[in-house]
């Protein structure tokens, strides 16, 4: 297996090659797909339906937003976290849906990347629901990491050989520290997340945000310090900007 770090809109894309097949270790921006699809190509020689998993670490439009669409361009199949029902769902959820490509829209901007469309569809059909500790549809040398908090269908992925985990949206390196991410809906899932990763003494972790890590105990009881004991949320979030302006 040869996992390959490819620059995606907003996130790290992150393909692994096998002699025969592909695997996508999450379902990348919208945007990306024009990326893979040259990389695929052009780099790698090969054909795009070699593409024969993706996986959905969450709901997310830089770890969902190709997902839909590559299925349909190649006919790969699709894994996520085995949790019923849909994560935008509802008024709320749609309305969380448009907020959440707004922030990646920010994000670019920041990021000073070229304005993209990265809309995607809200609700995603898996073609296979994985619990924790069960291996990848034909990829058995990785095993799927519940590690929710983020949200309630956070996955992580553990490459056994290697003992590497990519944790996605787990935590976030801004100015060389690790934070937590924005949001965290579950923060008492959050942090059991996170002793189950430092219990498992990973080689390294790979980030969506950050690149392929080594973190110190330090750097970790940073983490948890950090981590929050209520959720931090869009509307959280609002309702305390809108209580501060009164406060003035």
């Amino acid at each position: 297996m040869k996992l390959h770090h490819i620059e995606g809109h907003i996130q790290t894309i992150l393909l692994a090659e096998y002699a025969e097949k592909l695997l996508l270790l999450d379902g990348c921006c919208r945007s990306d797909i024009v990326i893979l699809q040259h990389f695929i190509s052009q780099n790698l020689q090969r054909k795009l339906s070699d593409l024969t998993l993706v996986v959905v670490t969450h709901m997310h439009p830089d770890h969902a937003g190709a997902a839909n669409k590559l299925r349909q361009l190649t006919g790969c199949k699709i894994a996520t976290a085995n949790v019923s029902g849909q994560w935008y769902s509802g008024i709320d959820g749609r309305l969380m849906h448009l907020t959440d490509i707004l922030l990646a829209k920010w994000v670019a901007k920041r990021m000073k990347k070229p304005l993209v469309n990265i809309w995607y569809s809200s609700q995603l059909i898996a073609d296979y629901k994985l619990d924790d500790g069960e291996c990848l549809p034909g990829f058995s040398d990785w095993v799927a990491l519940s590690t929710q908090g983020h949200t309630d269908r956070d996955l992580s992925l553990h490459h056994l050989p290697s003992n590497k985990i990519y944790v996605a949206d787990l935590m976030v390196k801004v100015k060389n520290r690790y934070i937590p991410p924005f949001p965290i809906f579950y923060p008492n899932r959050y942090r059991a997340s996170l002793h189950k990763i430092i219990t498992l003494q990973p080689r390294s972790l790979i980030l969506a945000h950050g690149g392929e890590v080594i973190l110190s105990v330090h750097d970790y009881q940073h983490l948890l310090q950090l981590a929050p004991q209520i959720p931090t949320t869009h509307w959280r979030t609002i309702k305390l900007a809108f209580w501060k302006k009164l406060g003035k």
